[in-house]
Order: C-alpha cells, then structure tokens, then sequence
C-alpha cells in the first residue's frame, strides 16, 4: 500500500510539473504573438515587460501572493514550511503531490494573467510604470480574488462564491464554478487590462476626430502566429494540469478528455473567426484567425472535462465568432487593444463561464455573482492603482517618444536596427 502511494504521489508531482512547464511556456508564446502584432519599433520594450513580468510574478506569488490565495494570508508559515512532505499550508491532511510543485503550477497563472495585460498596453506605456503594476496585481489583486474561488475563502465575510467542505451552513455559497480559469485567470487580466486602456488613452494617430479607425499593422506576423501554436501547445497543460492528477484511471481518463477538447475548441474558433472575418472584411484575416484560436481557447478553459468534442468545438467557434465582433466594437468605443487581449480574454472570458452550466456542474445565475465578483474587484483595485502610478510617476510615455518608438527611450536599443534605420 505505501508503494502504491509513492508511486501515485511521485506520479502526480511529475505531471504537476510538466504541465507547469508547457504553462510557463506559454509566456514565449505571449511574448512572440505580442512582438508580432506590434510596431517594429516597439518590440523590445514589450519583449522586456513580458520577461520581467514573468520574474516579477514569480517573486511576488512566492513572498505573499501563494498564502492569500491559499492560506487566507498566514503567508509566513508558508515561506518556512514550503518544503515540508505532505504540508500545503492549506489542509491537515497529507497531500498527494509535493507542495512545492502545487506552487509552481500555480505561479505559472499568476504569470498568464498579468502578460494579457502587457499586449493591451503597449507602445505606448512606460515600461517602469508598468511593472510597478505587475507587482501589486501579482501580489495582492489576483491572489484575492483567486482566494475566494480556488483558494474557497468567503468574499469579505459575506458570501462563498464556491464554498469549502467546512463552510459555515449560515453563509450563502453562489456555487461557482471555473475549472481552469476562464474567469479567475483570463477575465482577471482581462479587466486589469481594460483599467490600465481607459488610463493610458489609444495610441496617436489610432482615431480620428471623425470617428474613423485606423489599421495599425504588426510587424512581423509570422512571430504573431508562432506565438498563437505556442499557447495552443501550452494550453494543454494549462487545462489538463487542472485536473490535479493522473496516477489513477479516472484521472488519467479525465485528463485525456480535457486534453481532446480543448485542442477541439482552439480548431473550432480558428475555423468559425476566418470565416465570421471573411463574411465581415471580405479578406481571410490572419490576426482574426490567431485570436480565434485563442478565444477558441479561453472559452473552453472553464470547463474543458465535460463536454462533448463536438460540443467542445462548437464552443470554441462561438468563442471566435464573438472575438471579431468584440474586437470591432471595441474599435468603435474606441477602447485601442493592440492585440486584441481584452476581447480574447475577458470578453470571452465571460463567455466560457456561462457556457459552463450548459454541460452542468454550475448554474447560470452562480457564474454571473462569480464573474461580477471577479471583474469588479479586478477593475476596480486595477483603475485605483493605475491611477495613483500615473500620479507619482506618470503612465505614458511622451508623444515624441511615441513616434520614435519606446524601444529607444525605454530600453535604448531596437530589435530590428537593420530595419528601422538603427541610432548610435
């Protein structure tokens, strides 16, 4: 029986592991699609917010972020027994894999849910303004409202919005449900996103005072689109990590459907985006395309273990049908997204967790309490601390810099000198 049991906990804690690693992997992936839907002139800087967000991330989850999500903030304890056999801070009961692989997995979305940030932002944001952001989103703003969904904690005293085993019976549980994070990880960047836009302001020359948009190319969308294969690869681990086993049949089972369907969703919101683009623009549209899959993608991440394949698919191409009509109409509000990152993640973000009712497990009205709770939260701590960074040290860069280019004022170095005329 102890071997059984060493066998199945070495088991788990390899594939924790493994699916943290195609999760962190994920982050080249964001930082590829975001370096190709942008400016040449631009790309260093946003190459180096998504590397140093990454580290940022990874520090902050470590020295704080890990015991608010999971320890209803007694971090410290955790800081010294992180190590510990069968100790999680968070249950009496032994676990079933090694602690400190839990806390990788879990930092590696931390990580996920501030660069969807990053690419809504860019070109025109000041790096340092951006990363001091990252620290408190990472530290503080995504650990509570992960606390009160996959961490179980009550929302303020008041209510669970998905109550634990040994709730209090008095205290009303909205029963919501969010399998891999469609909400708690994509709609939560999504929303911090939206706050740091409606801040910052669209780039020069996007609008005009006529209401007219203004295309602004990437410049390299064959880095765009081997961003887009990278997150659909990583996304495998991102979902199927979730199942938090495969020692066993059942979970192995699991983890193998989770597996189908989310590469079934990402194909039917690639195929439904192309030809929702085709119908609207009269021209097959690559970037449509490369969003669809992503939101192909995010709109199963809520509950990837239930559907159908062909459900999961159908899903997945209402995720892209609603991306192209999102990023339009975004537009229109003159709301400027780069790269699409806030109609991607949180607009069908939204839409992944009201899909999950559909195949059980939630209901409607315990998605929508959730996903307010989440948003509201999100954006709103978001809009105050932007605003108190753009107050002490300012959020944008200056319009010279701009044209130029943050690359130079940033980072002081270019990423294509050879393309955009170098400076000495």
């Amino acid at each position: 029986m102890e071997t059984t049991f060493e066998l199945g906990y070495a088991l788990d804690t390899f594939y924790f592991l493994i699916c943290g690693a195609l999760v962190m992997w994920m982050a080249a992936g964001f930082a590829m699609l975001e370096a190709g839907l942008v400016r040449a002139k631009n790309t260093t800087e946003i190459l180096t917010k998504n590397i140093a967000l990454f580290a940022i991330a990874c520090t902050m989850y470590m020295i704080c972020g890990y015991g608010i999500m999971y320890g209803g903030g007694d971090w410290v304890p955790f800081l010294s027994g992180i190590m510990a056999d069968g100790a999680t801070g968070v249950a009496d009961e032994p676990a079933t894999y090694a602690p400190s692989a839990d806390f990788f997995f879990q930092v590696v979305f931390v990580a996920t849910a501030m660069s969807i940030v990053s690419g809504a932002v860019a070109e025109r944001m000041k790096l340092w303004a951006f990363l001091a952001f990252a620290v408190v989103m990472t530290g503080f703003i995504y650990p509570m409202e992960g606390a009160w969904t996959w961490g179980q904690s009550d929302v303020f005293g008041m209510f669970y919005l998905n109550a634990p085993d040994d709730a209090d019976p008095s205290m009303w549980n909205a029963g919501f449900s969010d399998f891999a994070g469609s909400g708690i990880v994509h709609m939560a960047g999504a929303a911090a996103a939206l706050a740091g836009v409606l801040v910052l302001g669209a780039r020069r020359g996007k609008y005009t005072a006529d209401g007219k948009v203004n295309a602004i190319p990437g410049a390299n969308l064959p880095l765009a689109t081997l961003g887009t294969f990278i997150l659909w690869m990583g996304w495998f681990g991102f979902n199927g990590g979730s199942v938090l086993a495969t020692a066993t049949v059942e979970s192995a089972n699991a983890v193998a459907v989770v597996f189908m369907n989310t590469n079934a969703a990402a194909a039917g919101g690639t195929i439904a985006a192309l030809i929702v683009a085709r119908i609207m623009f009269g021209k097959a549209d690559l970037t449509m395309a490369l969003n669809g899959a992503l939101a192909g993608l995010v709109a199963i991440t809520a509950e990837p273990s239930t559907p159908t394949p062909l459900t999961a698919t159908l899903f997945g191409a209402l995720g892209g049908i609603l991306v192209v009509f999102s990023i339009v109409t975004l537009d229109k509000l003159k709301i400027d997204d780069p790269v699409g990152a806030i109609s991607v993640h949180g607009v069908v973000g939204l839409l992944g967790l009201l899909l999950v009712p559909v195949t059980g497990g939630a209901t409607f009205s315990g998605q929508i309490i959730g996903a307010l709770t989440i948003f509201v939260w999100v954006f709103v701590t978001s809009l105050v601390v932007w605003l108190i960074i753009k107050a002490v040290i300012g959020v944008r860069v200056s319009e010279e810099e701009e044209f130029e280019g943050v690359d130079i004022s940033e980072c002081g170095l270019e990423a294509y000198p050879d393309f955009t005329g170098g400076r000495s």
